[in-house]
């Protein structure tokens, strides 16, 4: 979604006027947990009034926007949107350039919802650090407001003045001056024998003197030497300084030029620092932070156990010799789950068989007999030997089982005849 916010700015660069800048700021509306809140935003000018350079710099001054956005819900605070656009060589008034485009992101590790709103925007200058030479002709720079100052040049080219050229005061408290934005300075002239001292006033101090009649160490010049640091200050604090040249006998001076010093700055200067309030209403937005998309259901594939032994159906036993009817066996009625570490061996009772025994004079007599194991447990019982497994095994129970009635059977026929041979010879 995109917000379009208006802004008034006033102080610092923006000079005497309001500048107006609009901006559009796009913001997402969802954000998953672990991503980014990406904001985007486009800045342009609105009105006539420019933001304009302070004053003479080289190539490589700095305009850098700063845009707030509060955060409140899930999230508190301040969110800062940051852009900045390097500038060309720059003269006073002249229209400065600002960033097209301004970005911020922040990492989100909680869920929730976060209400933006875009606020304040300040708009800094950032003078680039270096050194610029003013040559003592440049006049809208270099001001001569005592003395009769008189221009020489060209000069002669052993004497090595910069571009050849100097101004010359001859009378006690003639006087030249220079302003500037920066951190420090040097004052460039002539070292040679026969001329005045020099007073220098960096703004209110006054506590500086030059002989340029002497060598570094102390020594008498005896020779003519151009374009020469006659004194330097490099320690000032960055800002708007006044630095004054003054004659202090009535002998010539010479002003070559001013080199100009601007240390680099951690921080921007706040002397241009613009400040920008919205002039309209542009709005919030909600921001949805929600969990990471669900991972899908995993198919959960079991192993079956190996020492499980699987039900299997009973094979159809074939029909006995005399037309005797095969057992049923009936479905194993338990049904495990998977997974189940269960092991069933499912049988079922034994027919019903009628067996007739003749014996004189003891009438026919019929016997049914009942399988007393409904289920075995696995590994049947303890005889030392492992269960038969499949179909044959309860085929193997089903037949040791009639083998077992039939010889019940068959020894109860065998004592039933002896008793009846017993009584039958105690009759006789």
């Amino acid at each position: 979604m995109n917000l379009v916010v208006d802004y008034s700015c006033t102080g610092g660069i923006a000079g005497n006027s309001a500048v107006t800048l609009q901006a559009r700021v796009k913001i997402p509306t969802v954000v998953q947990v672990g991503g980014t809140l990406n904001l985007g935003w486009s800045v342009e000018y609105t009105g006539t009034p420019r933001f304009k350079s302070p004053d003479y710099f080289a190539k490589g001054a700095d305009v850098s926007l700063v845009g707030d956005v509060k955060l409140e819900g899930a999230w508190n605070g301040v969110l800062q949107s940051r852009g900045s656009k390097d500038q060309p060589a720059l003269q006073p008034n002249v229209g400065l350039q600002v960033p097209e485009g301004i970005s911020s992101f922040a990492h989100l590790t909680e869920e929730g919802v976060i209400k933006v709103s875009p606020q304040g925007m300040t708009v800094d200058f950032v003078p680039p650090a270096g050194e610029v030479i003013v040559n003592n002709d440049e006049l809208d720079r270099v001001r001569y407001p005592v003395g009769a100052w008189t221009h020489d040049g060209p000069t002669e080219v052993e004497y090595g003045d910069w571009q050849r050229d100097v101004h010359t005061a001859n009378l006690r408290k003639d006087a030249a001056r220079i302003t500037f934005l920066g951190t420090g300075f040097e004052y460039i002239g002539r070292r040679m024998p026969g001329v005045s001292k020099v007073r220098v006033i960096v703004d209110d101090d006054a506590s500086a003197v030059v002989d340029p009649t002497k060598n570094s160490d102390g020594t008498d010049t005896n020779a003519i030497q151009g374009n020469v640091s006659l004194w330097e200050r490099k320690d000032l604090s960055y800002g708007r300084h006044t630095v004054t040249i003054r004659n202090l006998d009535d002998k010539p001076i010479h002003l070559d030029a001013f080199k100009l010093h601007t240390r680099e700055m951690i921080d921007p200067p706040t002397l241009h620092r613009s400040t920008c309030t919205i002039t309209n209403n542009p709005g919030t937005v909600e921001v949805t932070v929600g969990g990471k998309s669900p991972s899908p259901t995993p198919t959960v594939t079991r192993t079956p156990d190996p020492s499980v032994t699987p039900t299997t159906p009973h094979p159809t036993l074939p029909t006995p010799t005399g037309g005797t009817t095969p057992p049923v066996v009936p479905s194993n009625p338990y049904n495990p789950g998977p997974g189940d570490n269960v092991a069933v061996v499912s049988t079922s009772p034994r027919p019903t068989r009628t067996t007739t025994v003749t014996a004189t004079p003891k009438p026919t007599t019929t016997r049914f007999v009942k399988a007393q194991v409904l289920k075995t447990p696995k590994g049947g019982v303890d005889t030392g030997e492992a269960p038969e497994t499949g179909g044959a095994g309860s085929y193997g129970l089903i037949a040791g089982g009639s083998v077992l009635l039939m010889g019940s059977a068959t020894g109860g026929l065998l004592l039933r005849r002896r008793r009846a041979t017993h009584a039958g010879g105690a009759q006789r």
